[in-house]
């Protein structure tokens, strides 16, 4: 594409840049502290789009953006390229996961059994007006169960497999540097499988929602179950270099099996992501059970979901269209004055034509 190169504007950039910072106020330690308790479910978010997992961070990002998301995760995105990299994380499994929430749909009684955990899937949704009154709206308290659920659970695919139902997926044994990563190397298709997970991990939420809805709606090849939905909280073990194995900490992530009936096994998708966003997951495992046959062009192609599911990318494409356009623009008028001169038989002006486009005077 052509640009024209603006000239004479810095101040006013810079000037709008300002009201933009005014209207959003002063940025505090006490606001960020504020938005990230008061706003865990979107801190999550943010999160997850941007690969970056640190809370403090992506509340700043959006106490810095006024909660713009797609400004918000890019200037994750651009600080986390910043940073070191200092070991890799040894392999999280299933099995390990301190589970705060976990279900399936598929099974009433699945092994270790439901656990509702937090959730508002059944509750009614009525808006605290009392709030806006002065009052305070002040949550229940939690009652604590006769018997707590065990913090890991078995995983619902691994027991499926062992009773015929799917074939159990082939270990992994890539370690350390040599583990594919999307951030690090071009998606090229068909994609390796690590960099579809990777790239439906940090997708854009909305996006991945309309096309996982769409595949579920009969524009897939499969209609998804939800095998098993998990909410829990994954420890980060790495190895220092002296050899020592120890734990850097916990982050909260999300994980989803979705299954369909193919032929005369279960077919499995899977998707997980930083942080808890149970919607992203679903979906996400939706279309990952729905590519692998999918047409060229559909909404399950996994050329087609990958790209448009990439909310930096998408974003900045769409928004950058206000930026000037005017030679391209002034070259489609020609084209069309062009164009109706022929068809109406009479030969135009060049020299009139580019003078009007520019707004000089004709002579």
């Amino acid at each position: 594409m052509a640009y024209v190169a603006t000239r004479g504007g810095a101040r006013a950039i810079e000037q709008s840049q300002r009201l933009y910072r005014e209207e959003l106020g002063d940025i505090t330690p006490e606001r960020v502290a504020g938005l990230r308790r008061a706003l865990p479910y979107l801190v999550d978010r943010v999160m997850g789009e941007a690969s970056l997992y640190d809370e403090d961070v992506a509340a700043l990002a959006l106490a810095q953006t006024g909660g713009e998301l797609y400004e918000a995760v890019l200037l994750l995105r651009a600080w986390r390229t910043t940073q070191p990299r200092l070991a890799v994380a040894e392999p999280v499994t299933q099995e390990s996961l301190f589970t705060h929430r976990r279900i399936s749909a598929a099974f009433k009684d699945i092994p270790g059994g439901q656990v509702l955990g937090p959730t508002l899937d059944y509750a009614h949704r009525i808006l605290a007006t009392e709030v806006l009154q002065g009052e305070t709206h002040r949550p229940d308290p939690v009652a604590p169960a006769d018997h707590p659920a065990p913090a890991q659970q078995p995983s619902v695919a691994a027991w499926q497999a062992a009773n015929g139902l799917l074939t159990a997926a082939a270990p992994d044994t890539t370690t350390g540097n040599d583990i594919p990563d999307i951030t690090r190397e071009p998606l090229l298709f068909p994609a390796k499988r690590a960099h579809t997970l990777q790239s439906l991990a940090r997708a854009e939420t909305g996006g991945v929602l309309a096309l996982g809805y769409a595949a579920q709606r009969g524009y897939g090849q499969a209609h998804p179950t939800v095998n098993e939905l998990r909410l829990a909280e994954a420890e980060v073990v790495v190895t220092h270099p002296r050899g020592t194995r120890f734990s850097a900490g916990r982050v909260k992530v999300s994980q989803a099996e979705v299954v369909s009936k193919q032929g005369t096994e279960l077919g499995l998708g899977f998707a997980a992501t930083l942080g808890w966003n149970e919607v992203k997951v679903i979906a996400s495992a939706t279309l990952d059970l729905n590519a692998p046959g999918a047409a060229k062009g559909s909404a399950t192609e996994e050329e087609f979901f990958l790209y448009h599911t990439e909310g930096v990318e998408s974003s900045g494409f769409c928004i950058h269209f206000k930026l000037p356009h005017y030679v391209t623009f002034q070259s489609a008028l020609d084209a069309m004055r062009d164009a109706k001169a022929k068809a109406e038989g009479t030969a135009p002006l060049r020299d009139e034509v580019v003078r009007q486009s520019k707004r000089e005077p004709a002579e």
